[in-house]
């Protein structure tokens, strides 16, 4: 499809939205395009602005453009997929998919653990722990933030480390002698705040994904407690399930 057909049963905003839809398909707009506005996208097919802005919104919250405030609606890049079924850190899931992971620590400190954090713990609250706030980068794009609470004898150490170079999970494992065996991750979508909007670059009320993980040492430990913010246009979480069979 390449014009609308104005005696199609087929509305006309679904008939732009197919035609912008193929131009991605095909590469005839690729990622960070700029793509043209509602009043040239009128004007080149005939249709009303109204129309127009309809079709790029559900194109927006489909995740396959985005907006930035003063600037246009572009094409996105390809959505990064982390499956939940491996217990992986954010360098291991970028390597594994080509792409040159990235990290800028925004702070590292110890402080004493809030209720919330230390019944995630399971520690008693006030007691210090290890919080390190990181933006990951992918491809040198921002991508998400992160939160990571750790607590163990000794994680002062953690203060020393070169944590935009090395990944932490490694350093857990090879260096303190820390294996990571399991972890529960909670999945949340929401919306993009202005605090995380400079950081990530995208429009305040951009889509987000939230997630929430507790991380275990040997004997069900728990060692780590993080919490991001995934920009929701770039990212997805993949997790393949099968059904018990009931017995007859």
């Amino acid at each position: 499809m390449s014009t609308i057909v104005r005696k199609s049963p087929l509305p006309r905003y679904y008939q732009l939205k197919e035609i912008m839809r193929e131009k991605i398909r095909s590469g005839e707009w690729k990622p960070g395009d700029l793509i043209p506005s509602e009043r040239e996208l009128g004007e080149q097919y005939g249709i009303s602005r109204m129309t127009a802005r309809q079709a790029i919104t559900e194109l927006v919250n489909e995740g396959l453009f985005y907006r930035e405030q003063g600037k246009g609606t572009f094409v996105s890049r390809r959505k990064i997929t982390q499956q939940l079924i491996h217990l992986t850190g954010f360098t291991e899931d970028m390597k594994a998919r080509g792409q040159q992971p990235g990290t800028r620590v925004l702070s590292a400190e110890m402080r004493p653990a809030d209720e919330a954090v230390a019944e995630r713990l399971r520690i008693k609250p006030g007691l210090q722990i290890f919080r390190l706030h990181r933006l990951r980068l992918a491809d040198g794009e921002p991508l998400a933030i992160e939160v990571s609470h750790i607590s163990f004898i000794g994680c002062e150490k953690l203060l020393e480390e070169d944590l935009e170079h090395n990944s932490l999970y490694r350093l857990l494992e090879t260096k303190y002698g820390l294996p990571l065996v399991e972890a529960d991750q909670e999945l949340e979508a929401g919306l993009i705040g202005s605090e995380e909007a400079q950081y990530l670059k995208v429009p305040v009320g951009s889509p987000a994904l939230f997630t929430r993980r507790v991380t275990y040492t040997e004997r069900n430990q728990p060692i780590e407690y993080a919490s991001s913010v995934y920009c929701g246009n770039k990212y997805v979480f993949y997790t393949h399930m099968k059904r018990e069979q009931l017995l007859s």
